[in-house]
């Protein structure tokens, strides 16, 4: 799996979704995400089903990697439509610095119900120590529940080694101080996403575009460190972004550069386009870069067609 194709995408469904309350990662769910996490999106499920807007992103950005995650849920049997109350998706590398994907569904699941229609269906677990592992019918995927209100998914190597970080095995993303000290800025929201700094330097270079290739851009990329998103949809649309620098002249060049790339995208796009742009705040503060997003709902339905999105989430 390329990290281009998942990393930005990935970050734009966490765009989906307008809500009210937070989507906090439980100690089971924080204890299942191994330490090697390149990025995390946590969003209120149970709204976004709800939202048609949420549902429209969703689909034109949702990689194929993610679908087939999302597909395999719906089609289990499992009823996360009715039950789930917050999805997170989390991309990490394994040993060979490969990307996989392990999917968490947070809720209040009907597990004596879905183990009897596993026994009706002579559906098996394979144990894993103590952890039943049920298979996701023919699609290759695979789900264990670790309590009545966690259940993590993916194929088997990825739910195995998220198995593995559970059980200790492993360090989990509660070791890696950086990545938790992002999502504590940002867990509060109903929608959120954080990056590691590989993700950050990969959705940075996607975001700027031609401007990578500037020698500027060689100075700020390795002194990025990590990154962070929230969304909200409750008056409007509003969408925050803040990428952490490791000083605050570094983060001044970066925010210099993007000015210069939302300029150059004034010039070539179309009307909407241009309004869009003017709804953007590029800044820098104390050595994080910040980019604010404000329109109003139909403002933003429109932007969803436009070239500009389109070129942005390709």
């Amino acid at each position: 799996m390329q990290t281009r194709k998942l990393v930005f995408p990935i970050t734009l469904l966490a765009l989906s979704a307008g809500l009210c309350s937070a989507a906090q990662l439980s100690n089971d769910a924080k204890a299942s995400i191994p330490r090697e996490v390149q990025q995390i999106i946590s969003v209120d499920y149970r709204a976004m089903q709800n939202s048609s807007a949420a549902m429209e992103l969703k689909n034109r950005v949702l990689p194929p990697e993610l679908k087939k995650l999302e597909g395999a849920l719906k089609s289990s049997g499992l009823k996360v439509d009715q039950d789930a109350d917050v999805l997170t998706f989390a991309a990490f590398r394994d040993g060979a610095q490969s990307s996989r994907i392990v999917g968490i569904a947070q809720g209040q699941f009907h597990t004596r119900e879905i183990m009897a229609n596993f026994v009706k269906n002579k559906i098996k677990p394979t144990m894993l120590r103590s952890n039943s592992i049920y298979p996701m019918g023919q699609n290759g995927m695979s789900v264990a529940f670790l309590n009545q209100t966690t259940m993590v998914f993916g194929d088997r190597s990825s739910l195995q080694s998220a198995l593995d970080v559970r059980d200790g095995l492993q360090q989990s993303f509660l070791s890696n101080s950086e990545m938790v000290d992002q999502m504590l800025s940002v867990d509060q929201n109903a929608v959120w996403s954080i990056l590691d700094q590989k993700g950050t330097q990969t959705m940075m270079q996607s975001v700027l575009g031609d401007a990578s290739q500037l020698g500027d851009y060689d100075v700020v990329r390795d002194r990025m460190k990590t990154s962070r998103y929230t969304m909200d949809f409750q008056n409007g649309v509003k969408f925050d972004m803040a990428v952490v620098m490791s000083d605050t002249m570094t983060a001044a060049t970066c925010a210099t550069l993007l000015k210069g790339v939302s300029l150059l995208k004034k010039t070539q796009g179309n009307p909407l386009e241009k309004t869009a742009l003017d709804l953007t705040t590029i800044d820098s503060n104390s050595g994080t870069l910040t980019v604010s997003y404000a329109s109003s709902d139909s403002q933003f339905a429109s932007l969803l067609k436009s070239p500009l999105f389109q070129s942005v989430v390709h």
